[in-house]
């Protein structure tokens, strides 16, 4: 493990101080890059998103995708968790805290707006950054994006039923170019990108007979990986350094249930994957795909339903400032529990 793998947290821990001091010092700038977006999706953080996950792409092997079959346990397991459970789980969290525990500090219009951004994000889940975390546990590349792929695609058909639902709402209008473009940038284009680089590679292999160049490029651009990763952390919290300092409260009531479903989520799918005797590399990013968010998804919705300053707003906004330090919490669970899967 490399110095930036090594001390991760140390850097996401900087990089989140950066991003706040930044965003205040130059708010102006942090406001034209945030205005650099097509359909409610940033292209400045979708760059950075894309050099995170470019690599987990070249790792991924079209001939052994055929073996996922062989496995279904960890896909069922996915689809169950991301879709039967959690988006319950999430409205039941935000029910508890804001229309319960929280009564009393909140009015009771900015509560139901805090739950309704709590369920959107409780719906949509991660499309992007659970490449980078599956990478981070070594997690089965090729398994990986198969569970990206089917939740996408359920997504599709699911999203706006379930949100209805949950949120009382007869008519939910998805964002389709949010959904559409998220897919192409966050996916499609970096496998593209990753199949093209992995063959010339494997040519350049074959050519040389020394097998090492897969193995050298991977290395070179491990360290990249992670940079996307700090860049995209200090964006975002440049992005609500404002926020977060001026409303601090709000912030910490919204994150208690979220942190609350992060971990009970990952807690379920955990004890899920030992019994089932998953292995670890597809017991791990099972774990981070049912717990981690769609943020550019949800965010956009909740914009859509209740406007761009709504409580709803804001509580998806705290989604994208938790998820990330929860979420290297969570890789520091698996990696240290790998003795316990086969």
């Amino acid at each position: 493990m490399g110095v930036f793998e090594r001390y991760l947290s140390v850097w996401v821990g900087l990089s989140i101080i950066a991003g706040v001091a930044l965003g205040l010092w130059q708010p102006d700038v942090f406001q034209t890059i945030a205005n650099l977006e097509i359909a409610h999706v940033n292209i400045v953080v979708a760059v950075f998103i894309w050099v995170m996950i470019y690599p987990m792409m070249v790792q991924i092997d079209f001939s052994a995708i055929k073996d996922v079959g062989k496995n279904p346990k960890g896909l069922v397991l996915t689809v169950v968790v991301n879709w039967l459970i959690k988006p319950f789980t999430m409205a039941a969290l935000g029910w508890l805290f804001f229309n319960g525990l929280f009564a009393d500090l909140v009015d009771p219009t900015s509560a139901q707006e805090y739950i309704a951004g709590m369920i959107l994000l409780g719906v949509a889940p991660c499309t992007a950054m659970v490449f980078i975390w599956s990478q981070l546990t070594k997690g089965d590349a090729n398994y990986t994006l198969v569970q990206v792929s089917v939740n996408d695609v359920i997504m599709i058909f699911a999203f706006a039923p379930i949100s209805a639902l949950l949120l009382g709402v007869s008519d939910i209008q998805v964002p389709w170019e949010t959904l559409l473009i998220s897919v192409v940038l966050y996916v499609l284009l970096p496998l593209v990108a990753g199949i093209i680089t992995r063959k010339k590679l494997n040519s350049a292999n074959s050519k040389a007979d020394n097998g090492k160049s897969l193995e050298q490029f991977l290395a070179a651009m491990k360290p990249w990986s992670v940079i996307g990763l700090l860049a995209t952390v200090v964006l975002l919290f440049g992005f609500q350094a404002e926020t977060i300092v001026s409303d601090p409260l709000t912030i910490g009531l919204i994150a208690i249930p979220l942190m609350i479903q992060t971990y009970g989520i990952f807690l379920i799918v955990f004890i899920a994957a030992k019994l089932m005797k998953l292995p670890h590399k597809i017991a791990g990013p099972a774990c981070l795909i049912g717990t981690s968010n769609f943020f550019e998804l949800a965010v956009a919705v909740a914009i859509s339903l209740f406007g761009l300053h709504s409580g709803a707003a804001l509580a998806t906004v705290v989604g994208v400032l938790v998820e990330v330090p929860v979420m290297l919490s969570l890789v520091y669970i698996i990696n240290k529990s790998k003795h316990l899967f086969k």
